[in-house]
């Protein structure tokens, strides 16, 4: 008789494993609390190949009777009561990428991080694509693992995005090479403390062995402390010279190894997007490509080509000489205050969105420090960035309410000919938005039906 599974969660990472599961000879339960119409055609694959359907089900709890496994999507908390009942009962509980990893083949490597996971594990999978290997790209960056599986080999490479969600269901996931990049405070409303956000991060190498390589970055004093607690062999990346073996800076250059005989690896005039923070994840990757077995010569021609990622920094227009800046990207306040610092032109910046529990005073001192004329604020977060900024004393600044489209028109309206509109939200988008992609698309779209002041 066939195991049954219940999937708790129905966006694009619970529709994938969904059709995993299915595939691998699962019955399966399908859940979520919107309903039907809601999917727009969405689940009918799924459907079709067998999975029962239990949509606007407000107490998806009461359907576990003969349920084997629940695989939860990140999104759900632990303290959900179906994941709660679920252990009462003895039935597993795994998340979407814990699974998928189980049913993976090939090698695989693994990222997380505060800020630079997205950039870094794009840039990672172009590395690898440009070594010849088949590689997919999957995780947190938005292409669910679970619809990678049924097309690996044991020769592929997979490189994977970590968020903390995503390792609070996590058990054997294993990557060979792992990496945090950094640190700050994210994520509260969630977890909590930073201690146990820090605890989840360090989940990615839990089950590492001793032959396998953790990847730290030494100038984030978080994730040095790391070191003490990994399993596996510690590669660092870092801007300056300091490391033992890793990858840093010296005269100019990129390079890898031990610090006294490391090798040349790439020109730091090369790497291609721009941005101190870029520098940073250029590092990371080429550690973690090197610790793989890349060449140094597959690194260097893609740190030089490479175009970055959408919604991070993105450039989107040029109208009246005014540079409109896309980075969505941008939840967290240590994401933004990189974005800040990438301004080299006056520039009005739009704030706010989902509330995270965040203190938002480091970002609001650094904008005095760089040329940010002015802020228009949206979302639900509007009014604490107004108190936060006349705390610092920053008083250039409005409100827009929820109105997307008035907030980019009015900053527009107040950029002169050589300035800049920047979208760096420093807060999730869940108060107006699906999720950032979609934020970054809509500016987008406005921004690109902007007509000229003078028409």
């Amino acid at each position: 008789m066939a195991k049954r599974a219940m999937v708790l969660g129905l966006a694009r990472s619970g529709i994938a494993v969904s059709e995993l599961l299915l595939l691998r000879g699962w019955e399966v339960l399908a859940c979520d609390t919107k309903e039907r119409e809601k999917f727009e055609g969405a689940l009918d694959e799924i459907e079709r190949k067998g999975a029962k359907l239990a949509l606007g089900e407000g107490e998806p709890e009461k359907l576990l009777d003969g349920v084997d496994m629940l695989v939860v999507s990140p999104g759900i908390p632990l303290t959900h009561p179906a994941m709660v009942r679920a252990k009462e009962l003895g039935i597993e509980v795994v998340g979407e990428v814990e699974y998928a990893y189980r049913e993976s083949k090939g090698r695989l490597l693994a990222l997380t991080g505060t800020n630079g996971k997205t950039t870094t594990v794009t840039l990672l999978g172009e590395i690898f694509k440009n070594a010849g290997f088949t590689t997919h790209v999957v995780g947190n960056i938005g292409i669910p693992y679970s619809g990678a599986v049924p097309g690996m080999t044991d020769e592929d490479v997979t490189v994977c995005e970590i968020s903390s969600f995503m390792m609070e269901t996590s058990a054997q996931f294993h990557p060979m090479v792992s990496a945090v990049l950094n640190i700050s405070e994210d994520h509260l409303n969630r977890h909590g403390t930073m201690e146990r956000y820090i605890a989840l991060k360090e989940r990615i190498f839990e089950n590492q062995t001793p032959d396998e390589y953790t990847v730290l970055n030494y100038d984030d004093p978080v994730t040095r402390d790391m070191a003490k607690r990994t399993p596996a062999k510690v590669a660092w990346f870092s801007e300056g010279e300091g490391v033992d073996f890793g990858a840093f800076v010296r005269d100019g250059w990129i390079v890898f190894g031990e610090n006294a005989s490391a090798v040349r690896v790439c020109p730091v005039s090369e790497v291609n997007i721009p941005g101190r923070h870029n520098l940073q994840n250029a590092l990371a990757a080429t550690v973690m490509a090197m610790c793989a077995g890349v060449a140094p010569e597959v690194i260097r021609h893609t740190l030089s080509t490479f175009q970055g990622v959408e919604h991070r920094i993105e450039f989107t227009r040029e109208l009246d000489g005014v540079r409109f800046i896309n980075d969505s990207k941008g939840t967290n306040v240590d994401s933004s205050i990189w974005a800040v610092r990438a301004m080299n032109r006056p520039t009005v910046i739009i704030l706010g969105g989902y509330d995270k529990h965040t203190d938002f005073t480091p970002l609001c001192e650094e904008m005095r420090k760089f040329p940010i004329e002015h802020a228009v604020l949206i979302g639900v977060t509007a009014k604490q960035f107004e108190e936060t900024l006349e705390k610092v004393g920053f008083h250039d600044w409005e409100h827009a309410g929820s109105d997307f489209e008035a907030a980019i028109r009015r900053a527009f309206e107040i950029a002169q000919p050589g300035w800049n509109v920047l979208l760096s939200p420093s807060c999730a988008s869940f108060d107006m938005f699906v999720d950032y992609e979609a934020r970054g698309r809509i500016f987008k779209e406005i921004v690109g039906r902007l007509e000229s002041k003078g028409a």
